[in-house]
């Protein structure tokens, strides 16, 4: 399965550089893939920008969290299927191992004045944090009027006709395809970046690989081997869950629905994130909107993919619905079976179809469909910071539902004037003197916490 791999860089040497990307991963997405492109494209020099971007558009095309994908397709790309699971692992540990430590925590104090106050000015920084994540995509990918259009549509079709995520990813991919054949020029956003990179990548000075070479029956058998394998883990402990807890158990619930995330949520980590708060808040009734954004804030203030916040959603779900086990144990495995199914179908994902995407690396038309995909989720994680802002600066708010007509209108009145505050000032820390998230996160704890005691005094 190691189609791809350059042996003049060891996998001992890449097993410490994607720790050092693992440890540095704050931020969400898009933080964590302009680490990545630092550390790899920039000081490394293993891929060149194009290159870079052509794994970037493939993973935004994928369901699931695109930085960990591109960090399994890099890993692979340069150490075959070991070097993909190193990095894809080693992305995912720390922050796992954080979340889980930090659920335990939540869960035994999460009510205490001290955690409430931690949290009460985390959650408004996260808004701050998400409108970066905005801002950075954004002037990488909307490059022209085309792009905005497309960005704009995906927001007003998402927001406020629920028009599902699949639907919005497949009619971006067609509008790309068929504006990049009328109109190249405005679909190829990613040709007018010019490579940071001064000399030629590594990757491509050795891009003559086997694979390129192979017959078509190779890779069939290789992509049927992989799919028996993945497969065999994906689904192998949902079986074994539901034969020793039941079909009706909690933990058999969130094996099938993250299972199912995992195929539908397309649109990178924060499309799953508007999926996964829907359906967890409203559908299911596992955790509060607010315990949701909690759950947000903690995953912001650990290395890893942003997406680990399902880790705390499987944990609280099982945690207070345990069935025969105790709380604490059933929570750590509703969150180990969380984990489970939402980052085994990411490898799959990758290795089945990363040979695929490189053959195709020249074809401008599938650069076109990525290129649109990627504006329409713009689009998306616009949608997903005004449902976090709706939810976290105000009390209270309508619900508009006239026929295709379904979205969310804060109560001007119910404005929380603190939370309000502290996002104003984390947006100046990052954006007017470029401060990072950790230190941004805990500017905003320390304020929060300041004004969440004072009022506890007043009142």
């Amino acid at each position: 399965m190691d189609e791809i791999s350059d042996h003049r860089i060891t996998l001992r040497e890449a097993f410490w550089v994607w720790v050092r990307v693992a440890i540095q991963s704050f931020g969400g997405p898009a933080g964590q893939i302009a680490v990545m492109h630092r550390i790899i494209v920039d000081e490394k020099k293993w891929i060149s920008e194009q290159r870079f971007l052509h794994a970037l558009n493939y993973c935004m095309l994928l369901p699931g969290p695109e930085a960990q994908q591109l960090a399994t397709y890099i890993g692979w790309l340069m150490h075959g299927t070991r070097g993909g699971i190193l990095a894809g692992t080693l992305f995912i540990l720390p922050g796992a191992i954080a979340i889980l430590l930090l659920s335990l925590v939540y869960a035994t104090w999460g009510h205490t004045p001290f955690i409430a106050a931690l949290f009460f000015g985390l959650k408004p920084a996260v808004i701050a944090i998400v409108i970066q994540a905005i801002v950075r995509i954004g002037k990488r990918i909307l490059v022209n009027r085309t792009m905005f259009v497309i960005a704009a549509t995906a927001f007003v079709s998402i927001y406020f006709f629920s028009i599902p995520f699949p639907l919005l990813i497949g009619s971006g991919a067609l509008t790309g395809y068929i504006g990049g054949r009328l109109y190249p020029k405005q679909f190829s956003p990613s040709l007018n970046h010019k490579s940071s990179s001064t000399s030629q990548s590594i990757a491509d000075s050795n891009d003559t690989h086997p694979h390129h070479d192979v017959s078509m029956t190779h890779h069939l058998r290789r992509s049927l081997s992989v799919s028996i394998v993945c497969l065999t883990l994906w689904f192998a402990p949902l079986v074994v869950i539901a034969y020793s807890l039941g079909t009706d158990s909690v933990f058999s619930a969130l094996g099938a629905f993250f299972s199912k995330a995992a195929v539908v949520t397309f649109g990178g980590a924060y499309s799953v994130l508007a999926y996964v708060a829907q359906q967890a808040v409203q559908h299911f009734h596992w955790l509060s909107p607010t315990e949701m954004l909690d759950g947000l804030a903690l995953a912001e203030t650990t290395p890893g993919p942003l997406i680990m916040v399902v880790q705390f959603v499987g944990f609280m779900a099982a945690y207070r619905n345990p069935g025969p086990l105790p709380p604490l144990l059933a929570g750590t495995l509703g969150s180990v079976i969380t984990t489970w199914v939402t980052f085994v179908p990411c490898f799959y994902f990758v290795f089945l179809g990363a040979p695929y995407i490189e053959r195709l690396r020249a074809n401008r038309s599938l650069g076109h469909a990525l290129s649109a995909i990627t504006a329409s989720v713009v689009g998306v994680i616009l949608n997903l910071t005004l449902w976090f802002a709706i939810h976290t600066l105000f009390q209270s708010y309508w619900h508009i539902n006239m026929s295709w007509l379904k979205f969310e209108v804060p109560i001007i009145s119910s404005l929380d004037w603190r939370a309000a505050f502290i996002c104003i000032v984390a947006c100046c820390l990052m954006f007017r003197w470029k401060w990072g998230t950790i230190s941004t996160l805990a500017a905003s704890v320390a304020i929060g916490g300041m004004l969440y005691f004072v009022t506890i005094l007043k009142s």
